[in-house]
């Protein structure tokens, strides 16, 4: 018999294929707002690596500080958070925007990956790029570098709240990223936020539509009330 948490993971399964085919992230930072969130979009400085990542998922958050030196036995906590990720699960990571430390790489996106997880989202750097976007598994960061974490950054909690971004991001929130940005939305709302952005999606192809044929912007504002 199917279990409750197998049936949650097929419905998520399938919002999140949706939202990735049919949402961006203006149009649900756009909902969020008319909800009372304005402040769910991540700092600016956290980009895609390539143009065409995609990413929608729950947040795993995990907070990671800088080290001065190097541990007996390193990675410790870094292997746990990769291996305690879930299928449909986003790895969402603050670094508190370090610019010394790598924590993330090819291998941690094959692992994430192979345990279904849907992408990763550092405020820091991460490292092996050519190989990361080959595979085609959605990585956004601050920006790249080569070094090692060992030494210099450290996991230290997982699937805790975090502020990632200068945004709070709670285990299962539910966070989207595309080459616009990435916002987060709380899990109180999202069904309320998802609807809105699907109803927007719909009244901005009709109100293009119009555009294409010719109406004035002012007359589909005022018909539509969407810009």
């Amino acid at each position: 018999m199917e279990t409750e948490k197998n049936r949650q993971s097929h419905n998520d399964t399938e919002l999140f294929d949706m939202m990735e085919k049919q949402l961006y992230a203006a149009v649900i930072s756009d909902a969020l707002d008319a909800a009372g969130y304005r402040e769910q979009t991540l700092r600016y400085t956290i980009r895609p690596l390539y143009p065409e990542a995609i990413v929608v998922g729950r947040a795993m958050p995990v907070l990671c500080v800088d080290v001065y030196e190097i541990p007996d036995e390193p990675y410790q906590q870094e292997i746990a958070a990769v291996d305690n990720l879930k299928k449909d699960d986003v790895l969402v990571c603050s670094t508190n925007q370090s610019t010394r430390n790598c924590i993330w790489g090819e291998l941690l996106s094959t692992a994430a990956r192979a345990r279904g997880a849907r992408g990763a989202i550092v405020d820091g750097f991460i490292r092996d790029a050519r190989q990361i976007m080959a595979m085609q598994f959605p990585v956004f960061m601050t920006g790249l570098s080569p070094v090692d974490s060992s030494g210099r950054g450290d996991v230290v909690a997982y699937n805790v709240p975090i502020e990632c971004g200068g945004v709070m991001v709670n285990p299962g929130d539910i966070v989207f990223g595309d080459i616009d940005g990435i916002v987060v939305i709380p899990q109180a709302v999202e069904a309320e936020v998802i609807e809105a952005a699907l109803a927007k999606v719909s009244g901005e192809n009709r109100t293009r539509d119009e555009l294409r044929a010719g109406a004035t912007l002012r007359e589909v504002y005022d018909k539509y009330g969407i810009l």
